[in-house]
């Protein structure tokens, strides 16, 4: 079984839209995660979470900086395409123009 890296990816209005949802609205999103890590919990490895603001660093120092990235899971399947394919209905896509990046992790060699 492969590892991979599941991107949870959105531009920042659809972010911005979450943070401002009712409670009621934020109950329904996170029940809807709860049942989908339910029904895909054999093949989690790390549930993963929400990811906070970026840090750009290079080896002449570090700047505030901006993605679209919104969260993160690790994940086991044979393929990325079958990984995929579980994907299919993923509550991360009723964020408007949300999208998932599926990202194999590599063994190291020699490790």
């Amino acid at each position: 079984m492969k590892k991979f890296l599941v991107l949870y990816r959105a531009p920042t209005s659809s972010f911005e839209q979450m943070r401002n949802a009712t409670p009621e609205q934020q109950k329904a999103g996170m029940d809807a995660w709860m049942a989908w890590g339910k029904k895909a919990q054999s093949s989690i490895a790390d549930m993963g979470g929400p990811l906070g603001k970026s840090m750009h660093v290079t080896n002449t120092g570090s700047s505030a900086s901006t993605n679209d990235l919104g969260g993160f899971s690790v994940m086991h399947a044979e393929t990325k395409e079958a990984l995929a394919e579980s994907l299919k209905g993923h509550p991360h896509f009723l964020t408007p123009e949300g999208s998932i990046d599926v990202v194999e992790i590599m063994a190291i060699p020699g490790m």
